[in-house]
């Protein structure tokens, strides 16, 4: 998936006020800063050289001052951006030299209409709604998928850090960049921790061989259910050690007596490690609703979701071992029942009660030693 962009709208402020912010949003996901003619020039020669320029032209006239001016900029690289709500001036803008943005504000389905209408002439489209209902930014989002026209959406209050972080989400993919201007470190640091952790990435999948498995008598196992659905090539990483864990199966594939359930893992044993964003870990005991949780694809790639609720049952447990390499074994117990099952190394789920010593399975191998869920560098032997 894409990395979001983020524009910064410096309206109402000079570079001296701004100084401060412009160390924390010279990087990604920050990609570009919103310009006015009245403070463009003091501004662009203090902020990171890496954000793009976009320049607020409010009339032809307007366009032509900041031309001859040298206010607008024509030869940097990347080129900068014109942005209006008046065609007449994109009009104006000469497309070999600039990229054009629509700047709309839209209070109905008519003027969503016109506005994404306009906007497909353009490269860009700023689009500021009225409402809280993200509904005008899924339609956007859809009518202009497969066009050369990116999308952006305006968040105007700079305190609404879930307004944010929820539109960046919408339809999945969300639209190609926010504009989202906190004025507080306060709220931009919780915009940058809460993107951090909605990111997905990749871990290290490797081939295990099944040593043992053997029944251990009864015990307490959960079951996680997310606010989310399970695909038939996804897991969840678990493990009774935090040298790694074993990628289990959602219940995602045919029971006989039971429906499916696309959004369980059966976890296993409530002391068992799950591994969640960020290289984190919880003990299933530990699991609450909301707390996050990470998805697992077979390929490795992650994708991030929330605990909706954990069920903890007392069960007949089994004991899996597997071995990985010559000095690294992990185990997990799991509910000992037909229908949990794990994923064999050519992603095929495995039901427990036909696993045996040979089987080849996927899983997860961690660095030894972690505090509170979190690795570090100690020395510790866990059996």
């Amino acid at each position: 998936m894409r990395e979001p962009g983020v524009w910064f709208d410096t309206a109402g402020d000079d570079a001296a006020t701004l100084s401060p912010l412009f160390e924390r949003i010279a990087d990604p996901p920050f990609s570009a800063i919103l310009l006015y003619p009245e403070q463009a020039h003091n501004i662009h020669r203090a902020a990171p050289a890496r954000l793009r320029r976009v320049l607020q032209i409010d009339g032809v006239a307007e366009l032509r001052s900041a031309v001859e001016t040298g206010c607008l900029r024509a030869h940097d690289q990347p080129s900068w951006i014109v942005a209006s709500r008046s065609v007449e001036v994109l009009e104006e803008v000469p497309p070999h030299q600039f990229e054009r943005c629509l700047r709309a504000e839209v209070a109905s389905a008519g003027e969503l209409r016109d506005a994404i209408e306009l906007g497909r002439r353009y490269r860009w489209l700023l689009l500021q709604l009225k409402d809280v209902t993200n509904i005008p930014l899924e339609l956007a989002i859809a009518t202009l998928q497969g066009t050369s026209t990116s999308l952006v959406r305006v968040i105007s209050d700079p305190h609404d850090v879930n307004g944010a972080i929820l539109s960046l989400g919408v339809m999945e993919s969300g639209p190609d960049c926010v504009m989202f201007s906190p004025r507080t470190a306060g709220a931009l640091d919780d915009f940058l921790e809460r993107l951090e952790s909605s990111r997905t990435g990749k871990v290290l999948l490797s081939t295990g061989t099944v040593l043992r498995t053997s029944p251990a008598g009864m015990g307490h196992r959960s079951c996680v259910d997310l606010v989310t659905m399970f695909a038939k090539t996804e897991g969840m990483l678990v493990g009774s050690t935090s040298h790694g864990g074993l990628l289990c199966c959602p219940e995602v594939f045919p029971m006989p007596y039971m429906d499916l359930r696309p959004f369980r893992i059966n976890a296993g044993a409530i002391h068992c490690y799950v591994y969640g964003p960020g290289g984190r870990t919880n003990y299933l005991s530990e699991l609450r609703a909301g707390t996050p949780a990470m998805v697992v694809g077979l390929d490795g790639s992650t994708r991030n979701s929330r605990v909706g609720r954990v069920k903890t049952e007392v069960r007949p447990l089994r004991l899996i071992e597997v071995g990985f390499g010559d000095d690294v074994v992990l185990n997990l117990f799991l509910q000992d029942d037909w229908h949990v099952r794990i994923y064999s190394e050519r992603g095929q789920p495995i039901c427990l009660s036909d696993l045996k010593p040979g089987d080849r399975v996927l899983g997860h191998l961690g660095k030894p030693g972690r505090h509170v869920g979190i690795s570090v560098d100690e020395t510790i032997f866990e059996r």
